[in-house]
């Protein structure tokens, strides 16, 4: 609408640079848009190549055990048995 004081070829310069700022919006838009369904497209789609799929490493638990335990039963076993055998 034409305002009071505005001639009518200002009223169309304002329409014309609203009328290009909402095209360019709706293409940059458009644009986004489409960047994120290929990226949803690629994300959905199962990847055959080897390099890509993912491999699971299955780590390995190692238990060690102090070795003073160990030292005290042998010792104990050979007193025990040193014991029974000098009676």
């Amino acid at each position: 609408t034409q305002r009071p004081g505005q001639t009518k070829q200002q009223t169309n310069l304002i329409a014309q640079g609203i009328k290009k700022g909402i095209e360019l919006y709706r293409k940059q838009e458009s644009a986004r848009a489409r960047e994120l369904d290929k990226k949803l497209k690629k994300a959905n789609q199962p990847s055959e190549s080897p390099e890509e799929q993912k491999i699971e490493v299955q780590e390995k638990v190692v238990y060690r055990q102090h070795w003073l335990p160990w030292v005290l039963l042998i010792l104990s076993w050979l007193g025990m048995a040193a014991f029974w055998f000098t009676n």
